[in-house]
């Protein structure tokens, strides 16, 4: 092959992946933190069903299931003493 087509078809290949790979990481991103959000509503859930002899109830919303789902055991922890102790 002549050089000047080598050139050519990786040209081609660099904006064709440019094109196809750029659109795929937002949703990616978009994945996984819808992921993260249903962990913490599993986890509130859980959290709702064995405090409920404790009078522990945190509910179950948009905040507070991202809060214990990207801050995980820790966000879902400062959730319960909120509940408990400030409001």
């Amino acid at each position: 092959m002549e050089p000047k087509v080598v050139v050519m078809i990786l040209l081609g290949l660099i904006i064709l992946l440019l094109l196809i790979g750029t659109p795929l990481k937002p949703f990616r991103f978009i994945g996984q933190g819808m992921i993260k959000l249903v962990i913490g509503a599993l986890f509130l859930f859980a959290v709702n069903t064995i405090g409920s002899s404790f009078d522990i109830h945190v509910p179950i919303n948009l905040l507070t299931s991202a809060v214990s789902g990207f801050l995980g055991i820790p966000g879902l922890i400062a959730l319960v003493v909120i509940e408990k102790y400030i409001i």
